[in-house]
């Protein structure tokens, strides 16, 4: 970078208002007499020149000075995965703004690296010279508590919006992409604080397992993609017949499992037997000329016992199943 010497004269040069010090936000709303005690202050300061596209503080250096744009700009820089030769621009900093002055305080090294995005001219003020304005202006002092409170919402802001981003993603990552039901890894989650809940409040909790009736027939008869079409069918039957407070889960493969929180066997049973009449009816292909079976599926019901965990009420329901396999499909076993 270039560096010009003499700040004092243009500081204080009317005929440059871009120099002015009341321009400059570290140093606003202070008294005429302040000003020409800043001033004096930072006259040996050197005002360096830094051209478009130029490092002015790497992620690797240590936080010794300030710098104040006085002309340009400059913005925090981070690397372009699809072009290692290019970087992305962020959190610009604008004529009066300035960089550095968090590590200049806890004396850590840069957390970023901030370039120049224009060619740029900037105040540099060291450490000690930035100590010294804090201790004998209480104006500075007020402005840069301001600015490092203006920082710290602004990260706060950022850190909200990352983490709602990643709520977003952990969500999309419990559904289903076929069926769009909660998926085998959402129920992991999710079942065991179900039962801990049932079995601390004394409330029933009952379990239904599904399964599509010779679907490997199906789909070795039709094909996979007429085989997903009947998942999808089949899962928003499920969804259609549950209460807001109820979940449908795929198991794997054409398993799915409905969870029944504060539903005994009796109020389960009426629920099952609801969703395999509905399924059973469903048209799954409309528009194909060649007549298809409907899909139906079989059911299997278990309702959580004193001490059961998750794995043993599965294990229930998916006995409950083989039975209703095994005495003809198209039912509901208990």
């Amino acid at each position: 970078m270039y560096l010009e010497k003499n700040i004092l004269e243009r500081l204080t040069s009317f005929r440059d208002a871009d120099y002015k010090i009341e321009s400059i936000h570290l140093f606003r709303d202070i008294s005429q007499d302040d000003r020409e005690h800043i001033a004096h202050i930072i006259k040996d300061c050197a005002v360096v020149k830094a051209g478009s596209g130029q490092v002015v503080l790497d992620a690797n250096s240590s936080g010794a000075r300030l710098y104040i744009v006085l002309k340009g700009a400059l913005a925090i820089t981070t690397p372009n995965p699809e072009n290692k030769h290019q970087e992305n621009a962020s959190t610009q900093y604008l004529a009066g703004e300035c960089v550095g002055e968090i590590s200049v305080l806890d004396e850590e090294i840069h957390s970023a690296t901030i370039s120049a995005i224009a060619d740029s001219e900037l105040l540099v003020i060291e450490a000690e010279t930035l100590w010294k304005l804090i201790d004998e202006s209480n104006g500075v002092a007020r402005n840069l508590l301001q600015l490092l409170s203006f920082r710290i919402r602004a990260a706060n802001a950022q850190i909200r919006n990352r983490q709602k981003v990643g709520e977003f993603y952990r969500q999309l990552s419990m559904v289903d992409g076929l069926t769009g039901l909660h998926n085998r890894a959402w129920l992991n989650t999710q079942l065991p604080s179900m039962i801990e809940t049932a079995h601390a409040t004394g409330n029933p909790l009952s379990i239904i397992m599904v399964d599509l009736d010779h679907f490997k027939q199906f789909n070795d008869e039709y094909g996979h993609v007429l085989g997903d079409d009947a998942l999808q069918t089949a899962a928003k039957v499920l969804n259609a017949g549950l209460r807001p407070t109820d979940f449908a889960a795929r198991y794997g493969g054409e398993e799915m499992i409905v969870i029944l929180p504060n539903t005994n066997q009796r109020s389960a049973l009426i629920v099952a037997e609801r969703l395999c009449s509905r399924l059973q009816k469903t048209r799954v292909f409309a528009d194909m000329q060649k007549a298809l079976p409907h899909v139906t599926a079989s059911f299997g019901l278990a309702t959580l016992q004193e001490g059961q965990d998750g794995s043993a009420v599965i294990a229930m329901a998916d006995s409950a199943l083989y039975r209703a396999k095994q005495a003809g499909r198209n039912q509901v076993a208990i």
